[in-house]
């Protein structure tokens, strides 16, 4: 019996150790080509994820700064808060669920990236 633990356990420390002839993970440089006016930077400070088959719209949208920063303000006074707010749609992207997962990956680096900066620069 523990023979056969022990081969076990030596099975599977093989199968998830990297193979020492096995490739290395090599970085693909990409450059994207803007077409038409893709190349100029959209604001936006909402965004909503609307899934859909084997994809996702994300709608980027920008509404009004001075009209968030009220909305507190309103709702501390007891005054009535609107039943919708009004915003521009600043651009539309459909992804694969794929480029989702790696978009998601980025920005958690880059976040986690962020905190270290912060982190750094408070203790300094």
């Amino acid at each position: 019996m523990a023979d056969t633990k022990g081969k076990k356990e030596n099975e599977q420390a093989a199968s998830t150790a990297p193979a020492a002839d096995a490739p290395k993970a090599k970085g693909l440089g990409i450059r994207l080509v803007p077409a038409d006016n893709s190349d100029q930077p959209v604001v936006a400070n909402y965004t909503a994820l609307n899934p859909a088959s084997g994809m996702v719209f994300i709608d980027f949208g920008f509404l009004d700064p001075a009209m968030l920063a009220a909305l507190p303000r309103v709702a501390k006074q007891g005054g009535k808060l609107p039943e919708s707010v009004n915003g521009r749609l600043a651009v539309r992207v459909a992804m694969g669920y794929d480029a989702l997962a790696n978009l998601h990956q980025q920005t958690a680096r880059l976040l986690q990236t962020m905190s270290k900066a912060a982190g750094t620069r408070k203790s300094g």
